[in-house]
């Protein structure tokens, strides 16, 4: 980066133990994109800034510039978003899986990417303050998170031929809804309710969504999930434990069902 000393404020996204006493720092940030650094002894239990360097810190770093790493200086808390997510199961892998998925959306370290960090800021605002669903606030991370790395699914208009909706099939192999002369084999048939509740995530509508039917938030998360899933390639190691705390709250009859091949 040119420059000894620098400074960001970012989201720890992901933690790893280096030696007795070290970390290494994953961090998506405002300017410099993903940075990873070392924070040097903040294991130990004097640790100055230990505590403020964990996953869903908000916070306010300098950086000094190594030869392979760059070294944590200096550490201020902006937001501590941990402290309304870590106690509650369905926060907490709700906000394990935005984490994951946005250290894995930000490949290359030191290229900016102000918009998924503000994504990630907003996601962990509004799961750690507790005032709307944990799984929606997921899927509409998820969702808008695609948008960013330009993955985003058609929900609104076929996904081959651009012909305007609401249609009535949905392929993630072939990007999204898809209209009827389009529709391939293996297309699911995911509702009227369920394509309006992914529009309402996307865009932001969140009085809609929160109205949503607990069948629809179910097979608009299995949509957005196996769509993510489809793109990265390989699969993400928390999003599982959200969907388990799903399956265990959602009746039977909920499930989606496969549309027949024509």
């Amino acid at each position: 980066m040119g420059v000894s000393l620098y400074r960001d404020i970012g989201i720890v996204v992901r933690v790893q133990k280096l030696g007795e006493a070290d970390r290494i720092i994953t961090l998506i940030t405002r300017k410099y994109g993903k940075v990873r650094a070392v924070a040097k002894g903040v294991r130990r239990t004097g640790s100055r800034f230990g505590a403020r360097l964990e996953p869903f810190g908000h916070v306010d770093v300098q950086f000094y510039t190594g030869r392979s790493l760059d070294v944590v200086t200096q550490v201020q808390t902006v937001d501590a978003f941990g402290v309304g997510i870590v106690g509650d199961y369905q926060r907490y892998t709700a906000g394990s899986a935005i984490l994951e998925t946005a250290d894995r959306l930000c490949a290359e370290e030191g290229e900016p990417v102000l918009r998924l960090y503000l994504l990630v800021a907003g996601a962990l605002r509004a799961l750690a303050g507790g005032q709307r669903d944990s799984t929606l606030v997921l899927d509409a991370f998820l969702l808008r998170a695609m948008a960013f790395a330009g993955w985003a699914p058609a929900i609104t208009e076929c996904a081959r031929c651009a012909t305007p909706g609401p249609h009535t099939a949905f392929n993630v192999a072939a990007g999204g809804a898809m209209c009827s002369r389009c529709r391939p084999p293996g297309s699911v048939n995911p509702g009227a309710d369920v394509l309006g509740l992914l529009d309402a995530l996307m865009i932001g509508e969140w009085e809609p969504a929160e109205a949503s039917h607990t069948s629809a938030r179910r097979q608009a998360s299995g949509l957005i999930a196996a769509h993510l899933q489809w793109h990265l390639e390989r699969g993400l190691r928390s999003l599982p434990l959200v969907e388990r705390r799903l399956r265990a709250d959602a009746p039977p009859e909920t499930l989606p069902e496969p549309a027949p091949e024509p």
